[in-house]
């Protein structure tokens, strides 16, 4: 059984670019994605106390994220980089849980669990990029372990479906997920952040 996801669509050269052009901006944003990662975890928890089978994979998940958001917090203070003064809306993640809305209450649990596989994996495939294309070798290796850890991520939240929901239903809602993915990662303006 596959539980990885396939993106549709590649992120842009464009995208490197602006990266690379104010790496100190996307280290904001990383950082501010991490804590929203921890914290979209721990919600899961909240939100579904009676599905024990994933809560303890949830509370690992919050736990890495939260550390992933020390370490880039400890490279932005070696750099003078201060945390951004507010988190500002991300668009990718609004347009993507919009998706999850409607239906009834477990059509929206197997939602938003396949759209957190697809933000994990496309935070992976955007660290790996970054870690291939950044000439500090220290940068560049930190990049490296953290788009591995992602990777595992999203493989997860697609397990983590598969304890409540019918292989088919699972895959079938994932492909449609992952084609609207498409359509909004190439809508969105390019800049320096990993959405």
């Amino acid at each position: 059984m596959k539980y990885s996801v396939d993106l549709m669509v590649k992120s842009s050269d464009a995208w490197v670019d602006a990266v690379k052009n104010d790496f100190d901006s996307f280290l904001q944003d990383h950082a501010d994605c991490e804590r929203k990662a921890s914290a979209m975890a721990m919600s899961f928890v909240a939100k579904y106390p009676d599905r024990p089978e994933i809560i303890p994979e949830l509370i690992e998940t919050a736990i890495e994220e939260l550390e992933h958001f020390q370490q880039v917090f400890d490279i932005m203070k070696t750099r003078g980089v201060s945390l951004a003064k507010e988190m500002t809306k991300d668009l990718y993640i609004h347009q993507l849980m919009a998706l999850s809305h409607g239906g009834t209450p477990e059509t929206r649990f197997r939602d938003r669990l396949l759209l957190a596989s697809i933000i994990e994996c496309r935070g992976c495939e955007r660290f790996k990029l970054v870690s291939e294309n950044l000439e500090d070798e220290e940068l560049s290796r930190f990049y490296k372990v953290l788009w591995t850890s992602e990777a595992k991520h999203g493989n997860i939240f697609v397990k983590m479906a598969l304890n409540y929901f019918e292989e088919k239903s699972v895959y079938n809602r994932l492909d449609e997920l992952i084609e609207k993915e498409a359509e909004v990662i190439n809508s969105l303006e390019i800049r320096s952040a990993l959405h």
